[in-house]
This record gives C-alpha cells, structure tokens and sequence, in this order.
C-alpha cells in the first residue's frame, strides 16, 4: 500500500477531529437534559451543531471509502 497522500491524510486527522467534538458535544446535551434549569435554546443550537457535525463526518466518510462500482 502506497503512502496516504496529503488531502486524505488532512480528511482522515479533520474526521477524527470531527467525531470528537461530536461526541463532546453529546456528553454535554445529556448533561443539560438533566438539569431543570438548562437554556432550552442552548440545547437546541447544541443539537443544531451535533447535527452539523455528523453530516460533515458522513461527507468525510464517503468521501475516504472508495466508490464500490469503480
């Protein structure tokens, strides 16, 4: 296997940036869920950014996994 070139390396290091946050971004929704008194607004810009995230981790994703037709 050849060396990753330096656009897939950059996917491959944003991806894993990516889903960290996403995932960051979960712990925190939870925990403002379990409080009464939770900005409802800010919890649902949290889920906005949340969704973001995972859209741009699924464009990353098909765009690293090679087309199964080719």
């Amino acid at each position: 296997m050849g060396k990753l070139d330096t656009e897939t390396f950059k996917n491959i290091e944003r991806l894993k940036f990516l889903r960290v946050e996403h995932q960051d971004l979960d712990q925190v929704i939870k925990a403002l869920h379990d409080n009464a008194s939770a900005d409802q607004l800010l919890i649902q810009r949290l889920k906005k950014r949340k969704l973001l995230l995972k859209d741009q981790i699924q464009r990353l994703e098909s765009d690293l996994i090679p087309d199964m037709d080719a």
